[in-house]
């Protein structure tokens, strides 16, 4: 198994919304706000090269979305998901699935793209199958009012009408392929999955938005975002507990330093982060 950080740009997320009941005190010196209160956070996906397939985890913002949006989000930077791919080989064309963690728009915007030079929205992997699950698209359909922004219909439901969307079964560590195992999660949002990769060098969880960076780590650190923020704590601490005892890589998505990060305990026995870098640098 391959793996590859695909970095697509950056956003701007608020603040207290993406560090929830944290002090600004604390985190203002992790990732600095501007005047607006706004952070800047990265958008990475992930690509899986396995079994003759290669599998594109998320695809963040894209290019879909009106000038109002964009000036609410800001999204920016020199890399974009299809250059970036480009610049390790890989076309539009060879992806063959698109694995979407969750729905929400700055995970799965780029699932489709506005064609520069006709303005048509197209789909983005004309030969891929894009993966999601049942219970989770049934909850974005119908969204609540806290998650209603972050659920736009447009990002999606063309996959759906097309025949394009596929579910995986819902059921807790399920294998999606050999070396590629899920779990399914419910503090952010209903039926998050989150990969587990397999490798010759050890195993890598694609941490999604249960740990969004290297600050989220640490317990209290629980997005405003999430819809069951006690959930996401039981759920983090099985995480963290599995991820020091089996020596896993952590893929931050959102860390707009650190791609990665490998956990240990303190003299307290509290766990924190160990280490942290590039993809690379745990040459996975």
């Amino acid at each position: 198994m391959k793996i590859t950080a695909i970095h697509t740009g950056y956003l701007k997320l608020d603040g207290g919304a993406m560090f929830g009941v944290v002090p600004k005190r604390m985190w203002a010196n992790m990732n600095p706000p501007d005047e607006n209160n706004m952070c800047t956070w990265a958008m990475r996906a992930l690509l899986v090269e396995t079994e003759g397939r290669k599998i594109l985890v998320d695809t963040c913002i894209g290019n879909n979305q009106d000038a109002k949006f964009r000036a609410h989000f800001e999204p920016h930077g020199p890399e974009s998901l299809f250059t970036s791919l480009a610049r390790v080989g890989v076309a539009r064309e060879d992806i063959t699935d698109v694995f979407l963690t969750h729905l929400h728009f700055d995970h799965c915007g780029g699932a489709l793209w506005k064609n520069d030079v006709t303005g048509e929205v197209e789909v983005s992997f004309p030969n891929a199958v894009y993966w999601s699950n049942e219970r989770h698209f049934k909850w974005a359909m119908e969204p609540n009012a806290r998650e209603k922004a972050s659920f736009l219909k447009e990002n999606f439901l063309p996959l759906f009408e097309q025949g394009r969307l596929k579910f995986i079964p819902v059921r807790q560590n399920i294998s999606f392929l050999p070396g590629f195992r899920v779990f399914f999660l419910y503090g952010h949002t209903e039926a998050m999955m989150a990969p587990l990769l397999q490798t010759d060098r050890g195993a890598l969880l694609y941490c999604a938005d249960l740990i969004p960076s290297q600050w989220h780590v640490g317990l209290p650190y629980v997005m405003a975002y999430d819809v069951r923020p006690l959930k996401t704590i039981v759920e983090k601490t099985k995480i963290l507990e599995a991820a020091v005892q089996k020596q896993y890589v952590l893929f931050f998505e959102h860390d707009p330093r650190a791609e990665c990060g490998i956990l240990r305990k303190d003299e307290s026995g509290r766990i924190v982060l160990g280490r942290s870098g590039s993809l690379n640098e745990w040459l996975l």
